[in-house]
């Protein structure tokens, strides 16, 4: 089953668990596929609302212009954006991190084991008690 799959129907659970309320953190990867995601299953469900948690209002300046007009049509599309710093710092995505885990009780993770972002999140959700739901990145052998 492929990742995009995969965090659609952890989402799809997360509803059923009586989760209605979802942040994301607007990263360029799997972020914007969990946006994607809660914004379809909002359509199926008008009681659930979506949060864009931006780090900062440059965060996708120096992306692909067509990752950049995705990323600005799904934060249009949320019901809330929350920017976390007024401006680009060294510490501003761990801060939009820790925002989101404060402010949550589930983390729903695509997560590889390397260093990093993801990383940091799953081990502050893991100091804070949060409950998580950790779908694996599998990489598909060479053909």
């Amino acid at each position: 089953m492929s990742l995009k799959a995969r965090i659609a129907d952890a989402v799809e659970a997360a509803y059923q668990e009586g989760f209605r309320h979802f942040l994301c953190g607007m990263a360029l990867g799997c972020d914007l596929y969990f946006c994607e995601c809660v914004l379809r299953l909002r359509q199926m469900h008008p009681d659930v609302t979506v949060e864009a948690a931006v780090p900062c209002p440059s965060q996708a300046d120096a992306w692909p212009p067509d990752q950049r007009r995705r990323y600005e049509r799904l934060v249009a599309a949320c019901d809330f954006e929350t920017l976390v710093s007024a401006c680009y710092t060294p510490a501003c995505m761990q801060r939009r991190d820790r925002y989101m885990v404060d402010h949550a009780a589930l983390l729903i993770a695509a997560f590889d084991g390397s260093p990093g972002g993801t990383r940091y999140t799953v081990e502050y959700a893991m100091r804070r008690g949060l409950e998580i739901v950790d779908l694996p990145i599998v990489l598909e052998p060479a053909r």
